[in-house]
């Protein structure tokens, strides 16, 4: 997975050069491409040498809900003709980091065993932006297995309320 990360850093890098004037709109069609791209039918099609990086833009263009811009269109021309195409997912993740550094927020992942609505969503991510002491971009995953609470990861830390690691902690603790 090293030698992905190394494919991808230059084009991301370039791509987050080439957008400095629009972070948030690259961001956004990169985002949905990179939804597409990691779709495996689509990357063994782009894989196949039969098909040309037309068809293959156009499969892309077909499946996006928005028309791409000249730009978007020309950077995947660029990642197709260079046989790049299955490191988009990758180049789409460090261009987020990028544009994550430049703005001093961080992308956080709050884990719930049940569906959080927005009200809730804002308090929470009003609350995680105190504790990590950072603007957040927050996703919300559903994971059943935490019976209850939640688990945010932003970056290398994890904040654990879930009842699941209540549980476990209980576990350790009458083992011991």
């Amino acid at each position: 997975m090293a030698e992905l990360a190394t494919i991808a850093r230059p084009y991301a890098e370039a791509l987050f050069k080439a957008s400095s004037s629009d972070l948030a709109g690259a961001g956004a069609w990169l985002e949905r491409v990179a939804a597409i791209a990691a779709n495996p039918e689509l990357q063994q099609f782009a894989d196949n040498p039969k098909a040309t990086p037309e068809q293959v833009l156009g499969v892309i263009a077909g499946a996006n809900s928005a028309e791409l811009p000249a730009a978007a269109n020309n950077f995947l021309m660029a990642l197709l003709e260079n046989g790049r195409f299955t490191a988009l997912p990758e180049i789409a993740r460090q261009f987020r980091a990028l544009a994550n550094a430049q703005s001093g927020s961080s992308d956080a992942v709050v884990y719930s065993a049940f569906p959080i609505d927005a009200a809730s969503l804002n308090g929470v991510a009003t609350a995680l932006e105190k504790r990590f002491g950072r603007k957040l971009q927050v996703t919300v995953e559903q994971d059943p297995s935490l019976i209850g609470g939640i688990r945010v990861v932003v970056g290398d830390e994890v904040l654990d309320t879930s009842v699941k690691a209540r549980l476990e902690q209980m576990k350790v603790a009458l083992a011991a």
